[in-house]
């Protein structure tokens, strides 16, 4: 599904303004139809899938106990 700028801007919560420059970047993919940009929707459909998978693996890790260290103890 396409989208113009505004609309991919109100999707990822980002201002129209840094849209458009990821787009003449060439960071985000789109087509020129002659009158305005239009960006598949799909494309961070993948970006959005790996970004909560990455913050699944750290909350993970963060919950992950702290082995206690067989050294601990007197060290008389």
């Amino acid at each position: 599904m396409y989208l113009t700028i505004q609309e991919i801007a109100e999707y990822l919560s980002m201002p129209e303004t840094k849209i458009s420059a990821l787009v003449l970047q060439g960071r985000i993919r789109a087509v020129h139809d002659g009158e305005q940009y239009l960006i598949n929707k799909e494309q961070f459909t993948t970006h959005f899938e790996q970004v909560e998978k990455y913050r699944r693996m750290i909350q993970e890790y963060l919950n992950e106990p702290i082995p206690e260290d067989i050294d601990v103890g007197d060290e008389d």
